[in-house]
């Protein structure tokens, strides 16, 4: 086969970046000025309300409105988040799992309003809930309600919106969570396997669209800066994939079971400490899901340097967009066939990975497949003891982060040179404002029309009937996001995953160190006359739990009992389990930007339930004008990734039960 020539080079992939914030209309501009930039598809992210179903003046949306994401409560949002942009010729990733079908409704609603053709539409919604209780958090409703969310959306795409991609399969989560890329793998085809099983199984696609069904079946993943492994990663995919359609689907046509995904490279992995090194990591992870022609991805959103500092500016977001067109414009990437075919070295890594990925496979299914598999905690006590695996070889320096536990020496950065302004920020009356902008929708509507669209929503969930079209019929009417999940809720109710904590351990984790604040937990104990008792919560909606089910593991491991309950607590919650479990100490993990109003709150709350002398330690990205001023509101001590050694941690809980109870430390 001849090679391509500069008039032969392959298009280059979609290029987005993920953004959303504040609101509809700053985002609306937002998304102006990335496509004017060249951008050629967009990422919408969503705030973490409107991803578990709750509008902003809801108790649990407090502190969390427009901090991780763009508000959407209604077709009202939705209309000025796309305003100026014909969504007839977009291309729009969102970025959304449990209440995917209601905001796709609403897209479409827009669409149509627009005079869109909607069969025409492109884009994708993520909608993959196995990996929410598996690593991200923002689930809602249990596995198998989740799951027939899912079927009906994929099913009714199939039949009118032929060019949507209804799901993609999301292992980005799970590497984040500790995934190995054998686990990474597994997993996502494991769910995969668990989709395609329920749509054909509901009977809704006809046995002659069976291959149209798996051709929309989308992936989106991670990539490491491990970039060999991470390419070979991509290519067993691709063959796994083509090997999973094909033997036990029976899908016959090769562009059905070609492997189709997006990759956002990895942002737990950029560094606090000497976040400049952090753009040499992402063109690194950029590599790895482009030099491999055959295992391409599709589309690409990098993150910004500055992300374990907090929100990207729109100049740091250019910057991510810049490397991604330097790669595809100015290289010449794209003028050859894969350059790895036939390289003994990478197809032996590939099967390496793909035996695993089998085997794992294979154990999944045994068990009765993805979804028995999270509801056992299986799954997900493999990856928090691959993670803190992973966290052990760091804090041993067998794994080396550069600027973090290896080459830490160094001069002041200019990037950083701005404090507070290098990142992005997001008002406080952001959140008020969308109180009272949902507030005066909800007052301006036809009550009638909303009442009746939520009954015809709730009598379709308790039988068979494809949901989509009540949903779009909610979104017509002016429902709102908390209305639409809180109607499904009474009739599917709520759910809350394993944590993986108490089947986890820090394995190989034996140092002197570690024996060392055992000692301090146990002798602390004995002069206490009790043994120590940590409380580790989550406040607010933020899911992302890795943080502190690893705290959760290290602190058991060390010799404190562990009172973790898992995510999405009110600090009134967390206060009631602290007063009732009489820890000594409460740790808080947040990473969604909500530490100002939700730690104060749980600081606060001990206070007036007569507490106040339980010492509050929270950890996150916190930036350190926000460390000082919660240092202020009573949190003794904070945490951020820069304090990446676990058992150091440890040591300094110690430091802090110690003094709140007067003993020398």
């Amino acid at each position: 086969m001849p090679y391509p020539s500069d008039r032969e080079r392959d298009r280059p992939w979609v290029m987005r970046t993920y953004a959303g914030h504040s609101s509809a209309a700053a985002s609306n501009a937002l998304y102006r000025r990335n496509l004017a930039k060249g951008q050629t598809g967009l990422s919408v992210a969503f705030d973490l309300p409107t991803q578990t179903g709750y509008d902003p003046d809801h108790e649990l949306a407090k502190g969390e409105v427009g901090k991780v994401g763009v508000p959407i409560s209604h077709i009202g949002d939705m209309r000025q988040l796309f305003d100026g942009i014909p969504l007839a010729e977009a291309n729009t990733s969102m970025t959304i799992n449990a209440t995917a079908m209601w905001l796709f409704a609403l897209y479409v609603a827009v669409a149509e309003e627009q005079g869109a053709d909607i069969s025409k539409l492109s884009g994708t919604t993520q909608n993959d809930i196995i990996k929410e209780y598996l690593s991200r958090g923002t689930y809602v409703f249990p596995p198998g309600p989740s799951l027939r969310l899912i079927t009906d959306m994929v099913a009714w795409a199939v039949h009118h919106v032929p060019k949507w991609n209804p799901i993609n399969i999301c292992s980005y989560h799970l590497q984040e969570a500790g995934a190995t890329p054998v686990q990474e793998v597994a997993y996502a085809l494991c769910t995969a396997i668990a989709v395609l099983d329920a749509v054909f199984d509901a009977g809704q696609v006809p046995e002659d669209r069976k291959g149209d069904v798996v051709a929309r079946i989308s992936f989106f993943v991670n990539a490491g800066v491990r970039f060999v492994e991470e390419m070979c990663k991509m290519r067993a995919f691709a063959a796994l994939w083509d090997e999973i359609t094909r033997d036990r689907y029976g899908i016959e046509n090769p562009r059905h079971r070609r492997f189709r995904y997006g990759v956002q490279v990895n942002s737990l992995g950029l560094t606090e400490s000497q976040p400049e090194n952090n753009v040499q990591r992402i063109v690194l992870e950029m590599l790895a899901v482009t030099l491999s022609r055959n295992a391409r991805a599709r589309a690409i959103q990098l993150p910004a340097w500055n992300e374990a500092l907090g929100l990207p500016r729109p100049w740091d977001q250019q910057w991510a967009l810049r490397m991604q067109q330097v790669l595809a414009y100015e290289t010449d990437l794209l003028e050859y066939q894969d350059i790895f075919d036939g390289s003994p070295v990478i197809e032996a890594k590939v099967e390496e990975i793909m035996a695993g990925a089998r085997e794992e496979i294979d154990r999944v299914q045994a068990m009765g497949g993805a979804v028995a598999a999270v509801e056992s905690g299986y799954m997900k006590s493999q990856l928090v003891g691959s993670l803190a695996e992973r966290r052990r070889r760091i804090e041993s320096g067998e794994e080396i982060i550069v600027g973090v536990n290896k080459f830490d020496t160094t001069e002041p950065s200019p990037l950083q040179a701005e404090g507070a302004k290098a990142i992005e920020t997001v008002a406080p009356e952001v959140e008020q404002a969308a109180v009272e902008a949902v507030q005066a929708w909800r007052a301006g509507r036809d009550a009638a029309a909303v009442d009746t669209a939520l009954r015809d929503l709730r009598d379709a969930a308790k039988t068979d009937t494809n949901l989509v079209e009540a949903t779009l019929a909610c979104a017509r009417a002016g429902v709102t996001t908390g209305e639409w999940a809180g109607a499904l809720r009474e009739v599917f109710g709520e759910y809350r995953a394993p944590t993986g904590v108490s089947a986890a351990a820090a394995g190989g984790e034996a140092g002197e160190e570690l024996a060392a604040v055992r000692e301090r937990v146990k002798a602390t104990g004995e002069e206490l006359g009790e043994r120590l008792r940590m409380l580790v919560g989550k406040p607010g909606l933020d899911g992302h739990s890795n943080g502190a089910e690893q705290i959760a593991v290290r602190a058991r491991d060390v010799g404190f009992e562990v009172i973790y309950q898992g995510i999405r607590l009110t600090p009134a919650e967390i206060v009631a389990a602290a007063v009732q479990e009489g820890v000594h100490v409460v740790g808080l993990s947040v990473l969604s930007g909500s530490h100002m109003e939700v730690v104060p709150a749980v600081v606060d709350g001990l206070r007036q339930a007569g507490a106040g002398d339980i010492p509050v330690v929270a950890g996150g990205i916190i930036p350190a004008e926000d460390a000082a001023l919660l240092e202020e509101r009573g949190v003794t001590k904070v945490f951020t990734p820069k304090d990446y050694a676990l058992t150091t941690i440890m040591n300094s809980i110690v430091d802090v039960v110690r003094a709140a109870h007067g003993l020398p430390t």
